[in-house]
């Protein structure tokens, strides 16, 4: 029976590895591509796109930071991290990269697959409107005047679930990303600790550690402020967290 799930590429130089994360996502009615590879993986999305993508971040062929990096500039697919690293560091650089969560390797392949679920429920978040109502419908047109929070030097648009400068340029931006952009907009003004980001982002998981709140609060400052290092918008609250300040300091 062919699967009619989501779409998730696998990929892993490892063959076992490789095959036993495809069936097991398949048991749970996933389609699923395997690409052994970086190389592989490129091929793949000249033919179809993925809703999501595991990616080994250990590979000779290619590093899986550099995959990473170079799918991040292009596409905002979600990507799942799995290292077999015990050091923090490959996790927060990929994080700091764009990715979307991460799994030491070898992986509970029941956590996997509820990771895979939480990140493709924030990435789908997007209104479901469109794709049940003909596109002559009126409700875009009702829909359009967006709404729209300033940060910085962007403009996060709420409806449309994008950030633009003021000459209407989008700037990428990861879900994960809008999670914790529309947190502040909800809260602008109030001091928010990581573990309320974690729950207003929709951030939590089994293996949640707080310091991935900032390295993607790093991520949305290089965004939105005008200098990232001295941050006048998205300021540290020692010992809490942070606080959106929409009129800066």
């Amino acid at each position: 029976m062919t699967a009619t799930g989501p779409h998730i590429a696998v990929v892993d130089d490892e063959a076992d590895a490789r095959a036993m994360v495809g069936d097991y996502l398949r048991l749970h009615g996933f389609d699923v591509a395997l690409c052994e590879g970086g190389r592989a993986l490129r091929a793949h999305l000249q033919i179809r796109t993925p809703d999501l993508i595991v990616l080994d971040l250990n590979m000779p062929e290619e590093d899986g930071l550099s995959i990473v990096r170079d799918l991040k500039a292009r596409s905002p697919i979600p990507i799942i991290m799995l290292t077999a690293t015990a050091s923090p560091i490959d996790r927060v650089v990929g994080l700091e990269l764009g990715a979307d969560d991460y799994l030491p390797k070898p992986c509970e392949l029941r956590e996997l697959v509820a990771r895979v679920r939480s990140v493709l429920r924030r990435a789908q978040g997007a209104p479901s409107a469109p794709a049940q109502a003909p596109a002559k419908a009126p409700a875009p047109e009702s829909a359009a005047p967006s709404r729209t929070v300033r940060f910085g030097t962007k403009w996060l648009e709420l409806d449309a679930l994008r950030l633009r400068d003021d000459a209407g340029v989008e700037q990428p931006l990861t879900r994960s990303e809008f999670d914790l952009l529309k947190a502040f907009a909800d809260h602008p003004k109030r001091a928010l600790s990581r573990e309320r980001l974690l729950d207003l982002a929709d951030a939590r998981d089994p293996d949640a550690f707080d310091r991935a709140i900032d390295v993607r609060i790093n991520r949305i400052r290089k965004k939105v402020e005008p200098d990232p290092a001295n941050p006048r918008f998205i300021r540290t609250v020692r010992g809490l967290g942070y606080i959106f300040r929409p009129e800066g300091d």
